[in-house]
């Protein structure tokens, strides 16, 4: 067996932590920019709902990028190693993202504008789809088996701390300069800042030694040949079981987090300074709550958790548009902050729970196919269909009852699955094939 080093588990956590965060920034500052202000720049000639509605489909091409990168990037991860490719990731969602800052609009350019924008949303997709598996694997396999629910948590929080700070800085930009400063250039700041905090990941990252439970595979000549194939055909059951599961919590979020900024404005009327607030607060009171239900799960089991985040979540929903439709600033934003409490608990215990149906001589290329493929048919689409579903039926109870179908989903993948807190996945023999299928 190999001996794990408590002090490189916290050396790795911390990278992984650093890295998610900067490259959920970059994600999320995508994703808040095309419902603030993509629309009006990139598509000005369509009507302003039209052109959030072009904004949001040039924002779900990173998702359908993301299960590439994940096959990708997984692959590499589960042939060659998970550091040197977690560098590699970090360096092309940051690029990216740099040059989106750099980018001339529509007025300048005419239609390569939305074409460019399309290109390098894609790049960021490809990088994210191979950052997560990564970070949350090494995160696994470094730290202590007793409280795997825990140690794969910590990359988890990098959402909230990526959307935490790609808010902060556009609230900032919105509350300190007018609104035809801020169209004008204000936008590009968060954009060319990532430049910046990419070089402090890498100092970060660089630093950390290669996965045990890797090295230990790789000892043996037992790394796969071709893991996407072996994924396939050796764990089918896990691979629908975590892409199920998942779906439901990413609609959950990214309508709780992202579509919310195009209702509040759009719907309610209020400032876009408003819901970002809420957003703020929220993902503040995640990065406490996400490792506390990380941790819980190792102590009661991933899915007891998962599916108490499930239900608020579902139960919520019918809640949360009446409440946002007070248009009072206090109630909206402690719905905000209840709506991704919710999210927390579902997503504290997720990390922990897709990696271990997978055993460790594919457990990147696994993880990463079923958390990026969800992607798609949850993230992608959800501030999309939110749109459209107010649109033709006048409200949002229609939205509502999407996200808890969605969340229902999510429950009956719950069902179906093992209690992976109890799977011994982490052995440096390869687990069967049987333990996660």
């Amino acid at each position: 067996m190999t001996t794990r080093n408590p002090k490189e588990a916290r050396r790795v956590i911390i990278a992984s932590l650093v890295g998610t965060s900067l490259e959920w920034y970059d994600f999320f500052l995508y994703a808040s920019a095309a419902a603030l202000v993509f629309g009006r720049l990139f598509f000005p000639s369509f009507e302003p709902l039209t052109g959030t509605l072009l904004a949001f489909t040039t924002y779900a091409v990173g998702f359908v990028a993301r299960p590439l990168g994940g096959i990708v990037f997984g692959h590499f991860g589960d042939r060659v190693g998970r550091k040197g490719v977690l560098v590699a990731t970090l360096i092309l969602m940051g690029g990216a993202t740099f040059l989106i800052g750099l980018l001339p609009t529509y007025a300048t350019i005419g239609v390569a504008a939305p074409v460019l924008l399309v290109s390098l949303r894609f790049l960021q997709g490809l990088g994210l789809g191979g950052e997560w598996g990564g970070a949350v694997v090494m995160s696994l396999e470094h730290g202590d088996p007793a409280r795997r629910g825990l140690s794969a948590s910590w990359p988890q929080v990098g959402v909230p701390a990526g959307n935490l700070l790609a808010s902060g800085v556009l609230w900032l930009l919105s509350a300190v300069l007018p609104e035809e400063a801020f169209l004008g250039w204000g936008w590009r700041i968060p954009f060319l800042l990532s430049g910046l905090l990419v070089l402090v990941g890498l100092w970060i990252r660089v630093s950390v030694t290669e996965s045990p439970a890797f090295a230990a595979v790789e000892r043996q000549g037992a790394k796969a040949r071709l893991p996407l194939v072996e994924v396939l055909r050796l764990h089918p059951r896990g691979l629908l079981v975590a892409m199920a599961a998942r779906i439901g919590t990413d609609v959950a979020f990214y309508t709780f987090s992202l579509y919310v900024l195009t209702y509040v404005t759009g719907t309610v009327g209020l400032p876009r300074t408003v819901a970002l607030t809420g957003v703020l607060v929220a993902s503040a009171l995640q990065l406490a709550l996400i490792p506390l239900f990380g941790g819980l799960s190792d102590r009661v089991g991933r899915r007891p958790v998962y599916a108490c985040g499930a239900v608020l979540g579902a139960v919520w929903a019918f809640a949360f548009f009446p409440l946002l439709d007070t248009g009072n600033t206090l109630i909206i934003v402690l719905t905000v902050v209840v709506a991704l409490a919710t999210h927390a608990i579902m997503y504290g215990p997720q990390a922990a729970f897709v990696a271990e149906l997978f055993s460790t001589r594919l457990r990147y290329s696994g993880a990463s196919m079923g958390y990026q493929i969800a992607g798609i048919f949850g993230g992608a689409l959800a501030p999309i269909i939110a749109i459209q579903l107010v649109r033709s039926t006048g409200g949002a109870l229609a939205v509502s009852a999407y996200v808890a179908a969605c969340l229902l989903l999510t429950l009956v993948a719950l069902a179906f699955a093992p209690e992976t807190s109890r799977l011994s996945t982490l052995d440096d023999e390869p687990a069967p094939a049987a333990a996660a299928s």
